[in-house]
């Protein structure tokens, strides 16, 4: 069974639980904000990743992602001008079926993805939370930090999504954590993403500053 849903092409990935606060001045997306506060809440629109194109411009999203997040509204500050300062929240992931490019803004077909922990996820939340300690311990020392002393969730599928939030990677690697069937696989994804990145922080002494878990992260 598919929704319709509007669509908003963006060059990062939503994850459920992480909070965007996004400024909307294109006419498309600024009529999109105003057709949502139209609607009894919960409000949202539908975040997807952009693999081939850019954010802004008349047919900027040349080719998306076929997974996204659902972007709930939480804040919405609007100005004289017609713009937007709004901040949204992840929620459900979707499977986009059909897009629809007819409408002043896209919008597509979608279904709702479950969210399951998987086959037996707690030996490797376990070493995962291993991992990600060890993981922020050497971005504090190369400079990325410091960081605020954080407890994982016990959760698997909360713990896999703060995980992959926090976790400096370019959006492929993000994306394919988005799209983990389960909370099981994504964190055993995450494990050997975290070994690969805590052996190249073991022989770099500094690396970008990136996106750190720093308060963005809001457990629904």
């Amino acid at each position: 069974m598919t929704e319709r849903l509007a669509l908003f092409p963006l060059g990062t990935v939503l994850f459920p639980g992480l909070v965007l606060p996004l400024h909307l001045f294109e006419d498309r997306y600024r009529r999109l904000i105003g057709d949502l506060l139209q609607r009894p809440e919960p409000r949202g629109f539908g975040v997807i990743g952009i693999q081939l194109g850019h954010e802004v411009g008349e047919g900027a999203a040349h080719r998306l992602a076929e997974v996204g997040c659902v972007a709930e509204l939480h804040e919405v500050t609007p100005h004289p001008d017609g713009r937007y300062d709004i901040v949204t929240v992840g929620a459900r992931r979707f499977r986009v079926k059909e897009l629809d490019e007819s409408r002043p803004y896209l919008q597509g077909e979608v279904e709702f993805l479950p969210e399951e922990a998987g086959s037996d996820p707690g030996p490797i939340a376990a070493q995962v939370r291993r991992l990600f300690r060890l993981y922020r311990r050497r971005l504090g020392a190369a400079g990325a930090g410091p960081f605020e002393e954080i407890e994982p969730p016990d959760d698997p599928v909360a713990l896999s999504y703060v995980i992959a939030a926090s976790l400096v990677l370019d959006g492929h690697d993000k994306q394919r954590l988005l799209e983990c069937e389960d909370a099981a696989l994504r964190l055993a994804a995450e494990r050997d993403l975290l070994d690969r990145e805590n052996r190249i922080l073991d022989v770099l002494p500094m690396i970008p500053a990136g996106q750190f878990l720093d308060g963005s992260f809001a457990p629904n």
